[in-house]
């Protein structure tokens, strides 16, 4: 996994624990309490899955052999 896909996956683990914590009533951050927290946090939620998801992420074998291929022929 590169530094990117690393980041990118935990940011979305953090918004994700973030939205588990606000959907049962818990309050991680001062102010998510409020209904404005809420969608903030719906959004923050969905933008980070997007953003880590949307990258190409080369976790699995094929996609590190792709990886390798256009680093080998410097396609980056």
């Amino acid at each position: 996994m590169d530094k990117g896909t690393l980041f990118r996956t935990i940011v979305l683990v953090i918004a994700l624990i973030n939205q588990l914590l606000v959907s049962t009533g818990l309050n991680p951050i001062p102010g998510s309490e409020q209904v404005w927290g809420e969608v903030i946090s719906v959004i923050f939620t969905g933008a980070a899955a997007t953003w880590a998801w949307f990258k190409n992420n080369y976790i699995t074998a094929k996609g590190k052999k792709q990886k390798a291929v256009i680093n080998l022929h410097k396609l980056d």
